[in-house]
């Protein structure tokens, strides 16, 4: 099986991991999830993170062939366009970015300008596509559960998972976002779960569970299968749904939700400027 090289970049304000996944016979590499920074208060963008992904790039001589989203993120704000523009690479979603695109078009009143086909993106997937990094060849599960478009990519021995999986001593996504299923992410983490034990499993997020000192980014199929709080250790599908949807009606809203999805839905683009030449992003109130 192949082995790629993965470098993780962490975003501490969002608890948000990136990464670099390079072909270790060339110089061929794809970005995962990337992350713009974001001053809500002040309502200021900021490439600082983005810059630190470049610069690796860069100092490796490497060449980014993609620029891949597991999903539309609520917490964190996408980098996808400016490293498209600084870095090249064609970008990527799930397919089903159509449905997000439907739902939070109308939340946001997005108006008839606003494509809701995915077309901001170079690429759709879908579940069964396949595709390469250079020499390696990476394959695509649709992990729907948290949100309808949800991916997993599995390249060579590693499964980049999006917010499905958590930390093994953290569980799973929330299911209660719109077009979000408890039943439908069960379903998906079982076939993260059928991957080889030894697949080394990179998580979007973490957030230190209690009485852990160490951020973690990585674990394995293995782990998960035979720790994971929520669906470890033969969790069946109604004990899980239970817990989830009782689990989740008691959190509270992402912090960056808001200008997160509207960002995040134009494939990182911000939205089209006014006509005072000003961007702005909304806040529809009472809506979620």
């Amino acid at each position: 099986m192949q082995h790629p090289l993965v470098t993780h970049f962490f975003d501490e304000p969002t608890n948000t991991f990136s990464y670099i996944v390079r072909d270790p016979d060339s110089s061929a590499c794809a970005i995962i999830d990337s992350v713009l920074d974001f001053d809500y208060a002040a309502g200021r963008t900021d490439v600082r993170s983005a810059d630190k992904i470049i610069e690796y790039v860069q100092s490796n001589d490497l060449s980014v062939e993609w620029v891949l989203e597991t999903h539309v993120h609520a917490d964190h704000l996408s980098a996808a366009p400016y490293l498209h523009e600084r870095l090249g690479g064609k970008t990527g979603i799930g397919e089903k970015i159509a449905v997000v695109q439907e739902v939070f078009g109308k939340a946001f009143n997005a108006g008839t300008d606003f494509a809701r086909d995915g077309s901001q993106f170079d690429r759709l997937f879908k579940e069964g596509d396949t595709f390469m990094i250079g020499n390696l060849e990476a394959s695509v599960l649709h992990t729907p559960g948290h949100t309808p478009a949800c991916l997993t990519y599995v390249i060579g021995d590693a499964a980049f998972v999006g917010d499905t999986l958590f930390a093994p001593d953290a569980g799973t996504a929330r299911c209660d976002f719109p077009g979000g299923d408890a039943h439908t992410l069960y379903h998906s983490i079982q076939k993260v779960l059928a991957l080889p034990g030894e697949t080394r499993v990179f998580l979007c997020h973490d957030y230190k569970a209690a009485g852990r000192d160490e951020f973690i980014h990585e674990t394995t199929v293995a782990e998960q299968r035979s720790s994971n709080i929520h669906v470890g250790n033969d969790i069946s599908e109604d004990e899980f749904v239970v817990f989830r949807s009782e689990r989740d009606a008691k959190l509270g809203m992402p912090r960056l939700i808001l200008p997160a999805v509207q960002v995040n839905m134009r494939a990182g683009h911000l939205p089209p400027s006014e006509d005072n030449g000003q961007v702005y992003l909304k806040i529809p109130l009472n809506r979620f």
